[in-house]
């Protein structure tokens, strides 16, 4: 019986040891994370399922001790995975497999190497991202593809959304792949990383909107840190708010100034820098719901000016 430790968190982390697990793999032991008090945690627990199945579960600040390594070496694990698991294994942890150590990626790489590749995919206006298990090394999401499978990014899906598709998108790829890979006959392609690019991590500053840009970039970045994420964020005469959802329309306003709010027919609207209007289906202003008819209460019919 192939014998594994394995590196997880989040719903991928917990999707793919389910798959392990479902092909009969051993799982000697379970690195995961302790739950961040800070962060809004709306995914499921690796722990409680390495809990339910019997498995020992370690969480360490730093994976890279020699404390860990000396746990990780006393489980004699064939093989090291490692399923959205949120920090760099150095060298010696990736050594202690004997049949090597397999990362799975929320992207089809090589596009989107690195942090929070699906919220990335989003910015950056792509209609189709993935899942890709690839081999591990001390560069981030750079070693040989084992497999791979895409999922669609709709006009209007939001992060959670695809990221939902990517966890199932990851659970397939593990599931078609792990028999080959277990026998020592999955075939390997080596990435061309000069196809892709590394992309850090996001703050919930990074959610700040230009104006200046077009509809289709705001209405991107609405949507890639909409909630459970921070939120696409602004100032509204003076007041911070939070802009959860956008449509792109095919409307004009000549008559309106550019970079300002207005409602029409009972919607709110925004003239962005390029001219094109965005319609704001769902804002936050001070940390209240407003709609169309509040904002009119609140500041008449004529036109509001963003930064």
């Amino acid at each position: 019986m192939a014998r594994a430790v394995v590196f997880a968190y989040h719903n991928v982390g917990v999707r793919c040891l389910s798959v392990l697990l479902a092909r009969g793999v051993e799982v000697a032991l379970v690195v995961t994370h302790e739950d961040n008090p800070n962060e809004t945690i709306w995914f499921d627990s690796v722990a409680e399922l390495a809990a339910l199945h019997g498995i020992p579960v370690i969480k360490p600040a730093d994976p890279n001790t020699d404390a860990v390594l000396e746990r990780v070496k006393a489980a004699r694990a064939d093989w090291l995975f490692s399923f959205y698991y949120r920090h760099m294994l150095k060298a010696p942890l990736l050594a202690t497999a004997s049949q090597g150590a397999y990362n799975m990626h929320g992207s089809l790489l090589p596009k989107y190497r690195g942090r929070v590749p699906v919220n990335w995919a989003i910015i950056h206006g792509e209609t189709e991202t993935g899942a890709t298990l690839h081999v591990m090394n001390e560069k981030p999401d750079n070693g040989a593809i084992v497999d791979q499978t895409a999922v669609p990014i709709l006009p209007d899906d939001t992060a959670h959304e695809v990221f939902n598709k990517v966890t199932v998108a990851a659970e397939l790829t593990l599931y078609r792949c792990l028999p080959a890979l277990l026998a020592g006959t999955a075939t390997l392609t080596q990435q061309d990383l000069a196809q892709g690019a590394y992309f850090g991590g996001r703050k919930a500053e990074d959610g700040r909107i230009d104006w200046h840009s077009s509809a289709r970039q705001i209405h991107n970045l609405v949507r890639a840190v909409a909630p459970p994420y921070p939120g696409a964020h602004t100032i509204i005469h003076g007041l911070p708010a939070r802009i959860l959802q956008t449509q792109v329309t095919d409307l004009h306003a000549q008559d309106r100034p550019e970079k300002c709010l207005y409602t029409e027919h009972s919607k709110i609207f925004a003239k962005c820098g390029d001219g094109s209007i965005l319609r704001i289906v769902e804002l936050e202003l001070a940390g209240h719901a407003l709609d169309a008819t509040g904002f009119v209460q609140r500041f008449g019919t004529s036109p509001l000016s963003l930064a």
